[in-house]
């Protein structure tokens, strides 16, 4: 049986300089593509920025990451896009698609792809169907968090939104609280498919010896984790200052992003140089290691559609306290996974502090997680595409 040919269209995926930036949507593809009935190719379109100087901080970054790679043997190509300030919310999918177009049709020539399966729905799959209907090919689109949950706040992207909803030829959320957006937005409900995401159970698992791995960490006493951008959203903030209420617990915080200046400035004001640890950026093999050493993960998001970092933590033993929003409750619905909480300050302390006072057992987390493997979201993701191709056929 022939593979099916997808081109995997977002601009959420990793690259040599943002090694962990989509790293979802790069996992989902690699099991995807490892059960050997799909191939793909990778275009990820990169705003264009001209100058390379570290003084223009976030911007340079990404002239810095280069015009094509290989990893995990998939080939990926970075095509740059022209995105104004101010207006570039709105014009972004016609020059996402129009800047893309030269280099997916070159890439057609050698890889006759059958299908645009695009990730995060705006500005990215209103692109794709852009393309999809200049290549005349049909496209898939699945919807990832921001995309549905904020963005269609504003007249003119929902509008986009709800029209490239009604063009694509199917549609995925990675929980049920988004498939719901799209149905409110007005798509039909049997157009959408919710495919959560899952978690590799082979890189995180419970240590051996956690004792041993918590004095290679440095570990002692009670001990939380923090995972995400240092941005507002994944609310670190929140958690530093629940730390008031919760004294003998130390905070370890793994990320980097722009409010490092103001949550050091934070721990500092409260006293807490102590007990909280800024560890920057790590590697999925470093986080690993923390996720199974400590004794919780505390996500304080805003909104998420479907928080990685939970499951992670899951399968390496270690249960969860997060905020009750929305696709969030889907992951943590036992008590064997963690404890739901409502976002502020207090609100994480008196979870801290009730998931301290009945802990699980750890094994009994560690196969929870174990629900949550790849296989159904990749079978659900083959059946789309063939159906998809039957149709046109």
């Amino acid at each position: 049986m022939d593979k099916i040919k997808i081109l995997t269209f977002s601009t959420l995926y990793p690259n040599k300089i943002r090694t962990r930036h989509g790293i979802f949507v790069e996992t989902r593809l690699r099991y995807l593509i490892n059960n050997n009935l799909v191939e793909s190719r990778v275009v990820s379109p990169v705003p264009w920025f001209p100058f390379k100087w570290s003084f223009f901080g976030e911007y340079a970054k990404n002239s810095h990451i280069p015009r094509k790679d290989i990893q995990h043997n998939i080939q990926i190509d970075y095509p740059r896009f022209l995105l104004l300030p101010k207006i570039g919310m709105t014009l972004a999918p016609l020059f996402m698609a129009l800047f893309s177009y030269r280099k997916i049709k070159a890439i057609q020539q050698e890889y006759d792809f059958q299908i645009i399966d695009a990730h995060y729905f705006y500005p990215d799959g209103v692109a794709a169907i852009i393309l999809g209907k200049w290549l005349k090919k049909p496209v898939t689109i699945t919807a990832r968090g921001t995309d549905l949950n904020l963005i269609p706040q504003y007249y003119l992207p929902r509008k986009m939104i709800q029209w490239a909803a009604k063009q694509a030829n199917g549609m995925i959320t990675v929980c049920q609280a988004l498939k719901d957006v799209l149905v409110e937005l007005g798509v039909p409900e049997e157009k959408v498919k919710a495919l959560r995401n899952g978690v590799n159970l082979e890189l995180f698992t419970p240590p051996q010896d956690i004792a041993l791995l918590r004095k290679k960490l440095s570990l002692n006493g009670k001990c939380i984790l923090s995972v995400g951008h240092l941005i507002e959203r994944k609310g670190h903030h929140l958690i530093i200052e629940a730390l008031q209420s919760c004294p003998e617990v130390k905070l370890y915080i793994a990320g980097d992003g722009e409010m490092q200046e103001k949550l050091e400035t934070q721990v500092t004001q409260l006293q807490l140089q102590n007990r909280v640890v800024f560890l920057g950026a790590l590697s999925q093999q470093e986080l690993r290691n923390y996720y199974a050493g400590v004794d919780m993960l505390v996500l304080a998001s805003s909104r998420e559609g479907w928080a990685n970092v939970l499951l992670e933590s899951m399968a390496c033993g270690t249960p969860v306290v997060a905020t009750d929003v929305w696709g969030t409750p889907e992951v943590v619905a036992a008590p064997e996974a963690g404890v739901l909480v409502d976002r502020s300050a207090e609100g994480i302390s008196r979870g801290i502090k009730k998931l301290y006072s009945n802990y699980p057992d750890r094994k009994q987390t560690r196969l929870y997680a174990e629900k949550f493997s790849w296989d159904a979201t990749t079978k659900g993701q083959e059946d789309l595409f063939k159906n998809i191709l039957d149709r046109q056929s």
